[in-house]
């Protein structure tokens, strides 16, 4: 008997399933913004501490946060401009800019 040509995977009668498009970039997303072309990243958290640029505190391990990079540093090495902020200071960086040391 002649095996049917008919996938399995999803029956013809099933609904669409709409692709969830952060789980499909990583979580990544394009931003502009005044200040620049970002590529941002939200993380659950890491095994490593950071230091937020907007505040200047530490990031905990652990600590759901945001990585955040200029696109143009794609161009070059993007891993060494990558810097992780507290969310909350990535969303009011438009209001108050990175701190300088």
């Amino acid at each position: 008997m002649p095996r049917s040509r008919r996938s399995t995977k999803r029956p013809y009668a099933a609904a669409h399933v709409e692709l969830d498009v952060d789980r499909a970039t990583g979580g990544r997303s394009s931003v502009s913004a005044p200040d620049g072309e970002w590529v941002v990243q939200r993380v659950r958290g890491s095994d490593r501490e950071y230091r937020c640029p907007g505040c200047d505190q530490l990031v905990r391990p652990g600590t759901a946060h945001v990585v955040a990079w200029r696109s143009d540093a794609l161009l070059g090495d993007g891993v060494e401009h990558r810097r992780h902020w507290h969310a909350s200071c990535w969303d009011a960086r438009g209001r108050r800019g990175p701190t300088r040391r």
